[in-house]
């Protein structure tokens, strides 16, 4: 099967499909320069924040190399290097770039496969921003973390600056105090996704709060009730309005708090009777499929198996067989015995590389449209060797650090998500 790379190539020159943009045929280096955006595909309508990072010029070489070219000169590179450099890649990455890596998974799964490696002096994070710093908080202080375009950010990340979240902060303490009510449960436990800066799990770290993965999300809300009244939950609103809702809260419950409107565009009765106040924050990947697309699947393969990813909306996921992260998606497929068919809501790369990897399964994307990642489609081979070489070379290209003074409260917030354990099941007499 071809990688999509490939996909978008084809579609470009016959026509044959469809993608979100035909400047995804184009190399990402094109949009390193000029108006800072996240590039084409799904967060290409995003408004990117000021300041955001940006990358200078690949040099020209890797620019003009062939895919060959450059598959031969990682691999030489890796060689070169051994054990001193571990390649770790999201599920999302396109394949030229995921056939290189030494570990696979998703962004936490990632970042514990760096501990694993103990004689790496460099992790090279082929993934998106908020994953680098994550790998670099858990990191030992003699490891470089290497993202190999800094322009690899993500939107739904973003829609969470620091700024706003204590902005929030304040007004929420000014309607909930901070006294802890009788069984000793304060206001309100700050949770952030994964899928967030340094700076808003080093804020959770320091305001008694915890992160959260899409694998873990229920397990980490039973551990903030347990130690307050209500949750504030961001960046992803998706997430925290549908694993509150498979935990029984009504959704009349969870208001939505929007950075630009005062009080979050709620009054202090809504936010006084809130379970859950969440972030007005999405992912673009996500946000694409829609409850019709399943109908259609429904339609076309009678008793498909329909899996969507809980950052989807709350109808997506209401309509679908089941919900989980990008690991329960890819054991969900593997644990199929029979051949089965599967419609899949989650990044189209993944999604293809599944149908790939288990061809007695029909697996396909239920949004027709190709449409990457728009960030993670930002590392591109020529990135990654460029880096890899200059590791050779004794060269540190596109290191990541993080402040001591915001990973310490983020590696807290971190080792609070570790510790939280889902329930015992006990055995009913």
């Amino acid at each position: 099967m071809s990688s999509i790379d490939s996909t978008i190539q084809r579609i470009t020159k016959t026509g044959e499909g469809e993608t979100c943009a035909p400047e995804l045929a184009d190399g990402p280096w094109t949009f390193d320069l000029g108006v800072p955006s996240y590039g084409p595909g799904a967060s290409m309508g995003d408004v990117i924040p000021t300041g955001a990072p940006r990358q200078g010029q690949l040099p020209l070489e890797y620019q003009k190399a062939s895919n060959e070219d450059l598959h031969a000169r990682i691999i030489a590179a890796k060689a070169t290097l051994g054990d001193r450099a571990v390649i770790l890649g999201h599920f999302y990455q396109r394949d030229e770039v995921v056939r290189h890596a030494d570990f696979l998974g998703d962004s936490f799964q990632l970042a514990n496969a760096a501990q694993t490696v103990p004689n790496a002096e460099a992790i090279v994070f082929c993934g998106v921003h908020f994953m680098a710093e994550t790998a670099d908080i858990l990191a030992r202080s003699d490891q470089a973390v290497i993202l190999p375009n800094l322009a690899a950010g993500c939107s739904m990340a973003d829609m969470a600056d620091i700024d706003s979240v204590e902005e929030c902060w304040e007004q929420l303490t000014e309607i909930y105090g901070t006294e802890p009510d009788a069984d000793g449960r304060v206001p309100i436990i700050p949770v952030t996704y994964m899928n967030s800066s340094a700076a808003l799990k080093g804020f959770c770290g320091r305001n008694g709060g915890i992160v959260c993965t899409s694998s873990n999300a229920t397990t980490v809300l039973d551990w903030a009730y347990e130690r307050g009244q209500r949750v504030l939950f961001f960046p992803d609103q998706h997430l925290g309005r549908n694993t509150a809702k498979k935990m029984g809260i009504s959704t009349d419950l969870m208001p939505m708090w929007n950075p630009n409107k005062p009080l979050g565009g709620n009054d202090a009765k809504s936010l006084d009777e809130a379970k859950v106040v969440l972030w007005h924050g999405f992912c673009s990947v996500h946000k694409r499929f829609n409850v019709g697309q399943i109908e259609k699947a429904r339609a076309e393969y009678p008793g498909v198996r329909v899996i969507v990813h809980p950052e989807c909306p709350m109808p997506v996921v209401d309509a679908a067989d089941e919900a989980g992260s990008t690991d329960y998606i890819q054991k969900a497929v593997a644990a199929a015995t029979e051949p089965s068919t599967f419609a899949i809501g989650t990044e189209i790369n993944m999604v293809n590389r599944l149908a790939a990897e288990y061809p007695q399964h029909t697996i396909f994307c239920l949004d027709p449209v190709v449409c990457p990642c728009s960030t993670m489609y930002r590392i591109h081979p020529g990135y990654l060797a460029w880096v890899l070489e200059g590791l050779v070379r004794g060269e540190v290209i596109n290191q990541i650090t993080v402040d001591d003074d915001v990973a310490e409260p983020a590696r807290i917030a971190l080792e609070r998500m570790l510790a939280a354990k889902p329930p015992v099941a006990t055995k009913e007499a």
